[in-house]
């Protein structure tokens, strides 16, 4: 049987669509994946890490502004998409898939509709509350839809389209206890680590924030550090350190990455993590347990990342800073009290697992097998 999968743009659309292809090779070996992204998008590195084929078709996104420069950027985007969905039937048509599925980025509508049109059975998963353009476009042309919250549901017209599965997460955030991930990457046991991640593009305010946070951490190193500055900010950001006569940050244990591509095992090795609140991080938390600090992005459609991060900060897992609430020493000052509290760190672990939806790559592995057999 052959599987084709369609995502892009971020490691939130991206993971879920690998966690799903990697279950579906578990449970058929001999099946054939292929993937399908955006020319230049971070998908077509990430896939192939996993060991998935991936092939690209070039479209653009859309920009929510009336200013001349936008409209035009959308006008050669509605171009985009129509050539695009002519590269993706040529695709379809020499792959010849028995299904296909998109978990999220503006490279889905394309590809979706095409195989929609050509009859191959077709799903979309939406990991957020809040259903995207991406989605909205497709609930009509696919044949099924995934999403990651019981609210979701009446958020789409053909409501019995619809199916709760939860979001998808790989595997291999599941395999290594926190002390064997320290070990694996050169931590001291004793010593707490703080992982800060804000998207994998990056985040200019945070980076600020964090800056300064860096600087006033390596006065008295207390635990280590794994940010990821996006690669967008990376050098800027490393430039600033250096200018602010921080050079030596990284013997104080303090690592900077342009993109944690270990994140399973730096994620299993973390005490406590600060980061966006995309469903699919979340998720990742969720299994794993781990206590967070979530600054939800204020650039997302209908504020849906502070409305998934409320849901975890009410149990009891994690707290909520919106930007500007906060400065890098109010926001030291939060870590070191949760990292100097290992019973209460203790508790929002716990209230951070009992929040974890199941199986859900396995669900979704298996609905796409049967829809393939049926097909």
């Amino acid at each position: 049987m052959k599987f084709l999968f369609t995502c892009g743009g971020t490691a939130g659309h991206i993971n879920p669509a690998l966690a799903i292809a990697q279950r579906i090779r578990e449970l058929m070996p001999d099946a054939e994946i292929l993937f399908v992204g955006a020319e230049g998008n971070m998908e077509t590195e990430l896939v192939p890490r996993e060991g998935f084929p991936i092939t690209t078709v070039k479209i653009t996104n859309i920009q929510r502004s009336l200013k001349p420069d936008k409209i035009l950027h959308n006008i050669k985007t509605a171009r985009n998409v129509v050539t695009a969905i002519a590269a993706a039937k040529k695709i379809i048509k020499e792959f010849e898939p028995d299904a296909a599925i998109g978990t999220g980025g503006y490279v889905c509508y394309p590809v979706l509709r095409a195989a929609s049109s050509l009859g191959v059975p077709t799903a979309v998963h939406e990991s957020n509350a809040i259903p995207g353009l991406t989605t909205k476009m497709l609930q009509d042309k696919v044949d099924k839809i995934y999403v990651g919250f019981e609210e979701s549901r009446s958020n789409y017209r053909k409501p019995e389209k619809v199916e709760v599965t939860g979001t998808p997460v790989r595997v291999d955030f599941t395999a290594i206890p926190k002390e064997t991930a320290k070990e694996r990457l050169g931590l001291p046991a004793d010593k707490p680590l703080v992982v800060s991640v804000w998207g994998s593009l990056g985040a200019a305010f945070m980076n600020e924030i964090m800056v300064e946070f860096i600087e006033r951490a390596v006065q008295k190193p207390s635990f280590s550090l794994i940010h990821s500055a996006g690669k967008r900010r990376y050098a800027d950001m490393k430039q600033k350190l250096s200018d602010s006569g921080c050079s030596d940050y990284g013997e104080k244990g303090m690592d900077i990455r342009e993109y944690i591509y270990n994140m399973p095992t730096v994620m299993a090795a973390a005490d406590l993590v600060m980061c966006r609140s995309g469903a699919s991080t979340l998720s990742e938390l969720t299994l794993l347990g781990k206590p967070a600090i979530l600054v939800p992005s204020p650039n997302v459609t209908n504020n849906h990342q502070e409305k998934n991060a409320r849901v975890l900060e009410k149990a009891g897992g994690a707290r909520v800073l919106t930007e500007g609430e906060f400065s890098a020493d109010s926001l030291l000052g939060i870590v070191s009290e949760l990292l100097n509290s290992p019973s209460e760190l203790e508790k929002w672990s716990q209230n951070m697992r009992s929040l974890y939806v199941g199986n859900t790559a396995d669900k979704i592995a298996r609905a796409m097998i049967a829809m393939a057999q049926k097909n």
